[in-house]
């Protein structure tokens, strides 16, 4: 009978969503084998990009979390059939998403001189700065690419972003193979080679999906709608008010895990170089139930604009199965080969073990990590951003990020008191959401019946 009822759901959900883990699975595949490639030059050079790595992944999510506003609209809206008004929140999405790709980078900019006081090893940092500097100018592109992205996912097309994603990726691993070591009479430009390569991929990425955005049919039914007269204050204001608590509770999440990454690199180099190897991993992961989570949102929302209270509700605990299967399943996998991964990336024995310590303790919040996910896509989905945004900011402002560094420095745990952080302030925001969520959905399926 449980699965009778699922079953649909189930299928519809991972419609949706495989396309979009497929998409989130190659971005990371080709961050594994960056890391791969760079961990040829050395534990400092690794560090390096790790510790910069650490720093572009705050910027990164917080910018594609901010493009996700568009998505509630675009869903909502394209249930009830109101296909001018999903084009109305496009377009001016797409003029709030140009205004904040020019801003974000002059920002991660400024932040530069910062990286030489933030306790790290100071033979790391040419390394860091190297890398950082191009990939924050690739940052342009792929806020552009998002901000198309996410319209197309709101309207239930995801198959588009990952065939661009996966042929670009494919340009970035041979750009990495030319710039990195040098070949084909390239000059080898080490760790600024691997982020020259993104920013080539990132380049082409969004150029593939305007095209795509400007000559396939189902897309054509939105862009016949675009006038100068439709960018309109009150939406894009109306499209602030989501689209920043979103980017702010992404912004909150991504800064626990990479303030945690440089309080680790308080421990050393090798430590940083552990902590980026199980990092890479664990976000290889999170990416694939984060594609659980995209179709949630948009499931949801289609099923929130038809007023289909107890389907969304169902669709959300769908969602919340499948995310659970990925992430624990998976965690099982890495447990049992911990040591053997970590022995991929580097040579380095003290490096090696400290990845395959870390790797224990981060299967211990991946389960919560995977509720706490779906939780907010959902909450996203039905229009509810600010209540989450202090749950986020509860979670791992006041708990996540003090507790790991009480944990490490106070009581002297090391790098693994930062995952105990890490670990109570994903339990505190999984259960917020979810939580919220069901008293949300619960009220409206009695008024609905009523």
């Amino acid at each position: 009978m449980f699965l009778d009822k699922y079953i649909p759901f189930y299928k519809r959900n991972l419609s949706l969503a495989i396309p979009v883990m497929i998409t989130q699975a190659g971005q990371m595949i080709v961050q594994l084998v960056d890391n791969y490639m760079v961990s040829g030059l050395g534990t400092t050079a690794f560090a390096g990009v790790g510790f910069a790595n650490m720093i572009i992944t705050i910027g990164i999510i917080f910018a594609t979390c901010f493009t996700q506003g568009v998505i509630p609209y675009a869903g909502k809206n394209w249930g009830m059939g109101l296909h001018k008004k999903v084009s109305l929140y496009f377009q001016n999405a797409l003029v709030l998403d140009v205004v904040f790709a020019a801003l974000l980078p002059i920002i991660m900019f400024a932040i530069m001189p910062l990286m030489h006081y933030m306790g790290q090893d100071s033979d790391i940092i040419p390394y860091s700065l190297s890398y950082y500097k191009p990939i924050i100018i690739s940052f342009i592109p792929y806020i552009l690419f998002f901000a198309i992205r996410n319209f197309s996912e709101g309207i239930g097309i995801t198959k588009y972003a990952m065939y661009i994603t996966l042929g670009c990726n494919i340009v970035n691993i041979f750009f990495n193979w030319l710039l990195i070591h040098g070949n084909w009479g390239f000059e080898a430009m080490g760790v600024e080679g691997a982020a020259v390569a993104t920013l080539i991929s990132r380049i082409l990425m969004l150029s593939a999906f305007i095209i795509i955005l400007l000559s396939v049919n189902p897309y054509k039914r939105y862009l016949k709608f675009f006038k100068t007269s439709l960018i309109k204050r009150s939406v894009i204001i109306e499209l602030i008010k989501t689209s920043a608590p979103i980017g702010m509770q992404g912004l909150a999440e991504v800064t626990a895990f990479c303030l945690s990454g440089i309080i680790i690199g308080f421990f050393g180099k090798q430590a940083l170089a552990a902590q980026q190897i199980v990092f890479g991993i664990d976000t290889f992961i999170f990416m694939l139930a984060q594609g659980i989570s995209v179709a949630a949102t948009i499931r949801v929302s289609h099923q929130y604009g038809e007023k289909k209270y107890s389907d969304a509700n169902i669709a959300s605990n769908a969602a919340m199965h499948l995310a659970l299967l990925i992430m624990g399943g998976l965690g099982v996998i890495v447990v049992l080969a911990r040591t053997g991964i970590a022995d991929i990336f580097s040579d380095d024995i003290e490096v090696i073990k400290i990845a395959s310590i870390l790797f224990l303790y981060s299967f211990t919040f991946k389960l919560f990590d995977a509720s706490q996910l779906i939780g907010a896509a959902v909450l996203r989905a039905i229009g509810d951003v600010k209540i989450p945004l202090y749950i986020a900011l509860l979670s791992y402002y006041v708990v996540c990020i003090p507790l790991g560094y009480v944990c490490a420095h106070i009581f002297n745990l090391g790098p693994q008191g930062v995952y105990i952080g890490l670990t109570v302030g994903l339990i505190m925001s999984s259960i917020l959401y979810v939580k919220r969520f069901k008293k949300l959905i619960t009220k409206l399926i009695n008024s609905s019946n009523k």
